[in-house]
């Protein structure tokens, strides 16, 4: 099989083994849109659309979602970051705008602070390891750990009482997003030096606008917009808005 090949509008691409699912179009500077976890290139297309006039847009399915292939070892969020950087060099792309949601965002946060970006725009990104108090669920797997007999429940009750995100994810997914989730991202916002852009939902149960407030801190040249009665996917519920900050932005 070739390593590139162009199937419709849709072409593939085989970084470390993982066959990645993209799509390219437009005219002009260069856009990257990165989507969330458990999500895929058509939650990112329609902000695409809206951008092509100006910009040439690149969408990617990320390893393990969407059409693109699931890895094959366990992955971090740092190994996404260089498979993009990899996706990025063999398509000859140079000095890129990246736009991340969620699980895409993590990934950009850490892509701008070690090679060269233009400007970046995070939507609803985590940046800290998972901060919570243990809940009962976490209890209950800890508890079931220790208990002879009982601890080989222990996959059954993750796919029962875990996240959504976790239950529907397969086992290598579900280790991938562990590793994900306790990645504290603050050092790399620091190394951050290109004009960033924070776009969030004023109800964001996912990722607070608190934690939003503290990455702008953290990143040197930032600002964050905060939009009303919206949520994690803001960029979507507020699409012409956000399309007229990202033109002004960019």
């Amino acid at each position: 099989m070739c390593d590139i090949m162009i199937m419709g509008v849709n072409m593939r691409i085989n970084i470390k083994s993982i066959d990645i699912n993209y799509i390219q179009y437009g005219e002009g500077s260069d856009i990257i849109l990165l989507h969330g976890w458990g999500q895929n290139i058509e939650m990112m297309q329609p902000l695409g659309d809206k951008l092509q006039k100006n910009h040439r847009i690149t969408i990617l399915d990320l390893p393990g979602f969407g059409k693109s292939s699931e890895p094959t070892e366990e992955l971090t969020v740092y190994d996404y970051c260089e498979i993009l950087r990899e996706f990025v060099t063999r398509l000859k792309i140079k000095n890129p705008t990246l736009i991340g949601h969620s699980f895409g965002g993590r990934i950009s946060i850490i892509y701008a602070s070690k090679y060269e970006v233009d400007k970046l725009v995070l939507f609803g990104s985590p940046c800290f390891a998972k901060r919570s108090n243990p809940s009962l669920k976490v209890k209950v797997l800890k508890f079931m750990k220790k208990v002879p007999g009982i601890n080989k429940l222990e996959e059954f009750a993750k796919k029962h009482i875990g996240s959504s995100d976790y239950k529907s994810a397969s086992p290598m997914m579900r280790k991938i997003l562990v590793n994900t989730v306790n990645a504290d991202l603050s050092e790399c916002c620091k190394k951050i030096k290109c004009p960033t852009l924070l776009i969030w939902g004023e109800n964001d149960t996912a990722v607070s606008v608190d934690e939003a407030k503290e990455i702008e801190k953290l990143i040197e040249d930032a600002g964050l917009i905060i939009l009303p009665n919206s949520t994690h996917y803001a960029y979507l519920e507020n699409l012409n808005h956000v399309t007229n900050i990202l033109k002004n932005f960019l």
